[in-house]
């Protein structure tokens, strides 16, 4: 009967000299399996239509494979910088997303296809009832699942089907290589490649370069606008983002908005309320300007924005992962998971009372990277 172990069952040795077949069957027996239907897909080997078949199946996980390197092609040497509308490379550039986008999901898809195809062309229709039992796997139990696996490879005819086999693999490999690209291409960076310029990682866009005024520009929801801030423009308890503006960016749309959409220029200006008490960080004690203090927006657990104030309490929180920031004393971690406190922005005001940074950030802002020493 169907299910009932043997009485004898082999020891180590036997196991050895059993042929795979011979595994497959037993280990069936000590499962409690019945085979209630077993049909091949393709009785007679080796006809035009399984050969159809098998180039169909072929060219989805070659699709798979070259819309995963023109994925790969399209992210890392399309044109991605901004270009401006009305200008000759604008067309180009408003394509990169939809390309990258277009050939990944193509090479998912493609993938998926193939497979599904696979299953339905070559694997056999196979219908089995197995009783269920307790307890752990002997080595019995071990040898004949690994026989079985290895049956079940040999009856899907995998094994000598070269082409889908390199198709699949080719599919596979390509579209693994994407998917690493698309984290891995934005986070590869060495810090201390031109380490003395803005766009290091030990800098930001907040670093003056030639001695040029970098203002304190507020967002107006225009790219292409120049709004300026004074002291006097936020209240008490007030807070605003800014970004950093150089007179030399005057006119310049590609550059206005690239400083808006640098990850690491966003600052949080914020007026405290008169008589909150603040205790500075050593060595940071001019960095504020009367009541006013900035600190990157960039959140140090793990870049996300630092957006909202608790004006009363001085809490600055990350709505990502719930870290919170004390504002009366230097920015420090009060909660959460980040655990050191938000850079301050040095600031002051010029001669015609607009506020400027003193300088950039002593210490690199957001998340840690391994050269990081804070």
């Amino acid at each position: 009967m169907s299910g009932e172990k043997p009485n004898d069952l082999p020891d180590e040795a036997a196991l050895a000299g059993m042929s795979r077949d011979e595994l497959v069957k037993l280990g069936t027996n000590l499962d409690g399996v019945e085979l209630v239907h077993y049909e091949e897909r393709w009785p007679v080997k080796g006809t035009r239509a399984e050969r159809r078949a098998e180039r169909t199946v072929a060219l989805w996980f070659a699709i798979a494979a070259l819309s995963g390197l023109a994925f790969l092609a399209a992210f890392l040497f399309w044109p991605w910088k901004y270009q401006a509308p009305n200008t000759p490379d604008h067309f180009v550039y408003s394509l990169y997303t939809p390309v990258i986008g277009f050939t990944l999901g193509l090479s998912i898809l493609a993938l998926g296809v193939g497979a599904l195809l696979y299953t339905k062309k070559f694997i056999p229709e196979e219908l089995a009832v197995q009783q269920r039992h307790d307890g752990g796997s002997s080595e019995v139990d071990k040898a004949t699942v690994v026989a079985e696996l290895a049956d079940a490879g040999n009856r899907s005819g995998i094994a000598r089907r070269s082409l889908i086999k390199r198709t699949a693999g080719l599919g596979a490999g390509v579209f693994g290589l994407g998917v690493l690209a698309v984290p891995l291409g934005a986070l590869v960076k060495n810090p201390w490649s031109d380490s003395e310029t803005k766009n290091s990682l030990w800098h930001t866009g907040w670093k003056s370069e030639n001695g040029e005024k970098v203002y304190l520009r507020r967002s107006t929801g225009r790219m292409h606008d120049v709004a300026l801030v004074r002291p006097e423009d936020l209240d008490a308890g007030g807070f605003e983002t800014v970004f950093p503006f150089r007179e030399s960016e005057r006119g310049n749309e590609e550059a206005l908005v690239a400083a808006m959409k640098r990850a690491d220029t966003p600052v949080m200006l914020i007026r405290l309320r008169p008589g909150q008490q603040v205790t500075k960080r050593a060595g940071q004690e001019d960095f504020n300007y009367g009541d006013l203090y900035a600190y990157s927006k960039i959140c140090t657990h793990l870049g996300c924005p630092t957006s909202l104030y608790e004006q009363q309490t001085g809490l600055l929180l990350c709505p990502c992962h719930q870290s919170q920031f004390d504002v009366f004393h230097y920015g420090k971690p009060r909660f959460g998971p980040a655990t050191r406190a938000l850079p301050q922005l040095p600031i002051t005001v010029d001669e015609d009372g607009y506020l400027i940074a003193r300088g950039d950030f002593i210490e690199a802002v957001g998340p840690a990277f391994w050269e990081r020493k804070s």
